[in-house]
């Protein structure tokens, strides 16, 4: 019982980090190193509470999670992506099965084209010359509330039903 609670509480707080992150991100265009840094520091207790093992769970989510960061840092280098995105796709990599993080990606990738296409035309509207800046922190957010709310809310509400 006191393991379910406390997944839930993480899950909870991973909820609202995401929304922090997403509201820093459209008010400063930046998403802090703190906040990055909670989240992927509440993922080792998420871990414990989920039940998964060392060997091959959590060595999944470590590799995925690695491979993660190095083809979003690519992205950085790039100039195609911001500093603080890579970092909380990468702290959300270690939260998320990597099936699941597919489905994250995914729903960030439309979430993001929406959301492109929404500050373009507000850029438009406004008549505004300077180059428009998108706050993708807010897509990526989108789409780790909605694993969280499809994916990792139910399969945590049938591991507390089962006990």
């Amino acid at each position: 019982m006191m393991t379910s609670t406390i997944h839930y509480g993480l899950l909870i707080a991973l909820a609202i980090a995401l929304v922090v992150a997403a509201f820093t991100d459209i008010r400063h265009r930046r998403i802090d190193n703190w906040l990055n840094g909670a989240i992927a520091l509440g993922a080792p207790l998420f871990w414990w509470s989920s039940g998964l093992t060392l060997w091959p769970e959590v060595a999944l989510q470590l590799g995925v999670a690695v491979a993660a960061f190095a083809l979003l840092a690519g992205l950085f280098a790039l100039k195609m992506m911001g500093g603080g995105d890579v970092k909380l796709l990468t702290a959300l990599a270690l939260w998320v099965r990597p099936d699941i993080f597919l489905n994250l990606l995914i729903v960030m990738a439309l979430a993001g084209g929406v959301l492109t296409i929404v500050m373009g035309v507000w850029h438009i509207m406004r008549k505004q010359r300077d180059r428009l800046a998108i706050p993708y922190g807010v897509a990526i957010a989108f789409g780790g509330l909605w694993v969280l709310y499809f994916n990792l809310f139910p399969a945590a509400a049938t591991a507390a039903a089962a006990q």
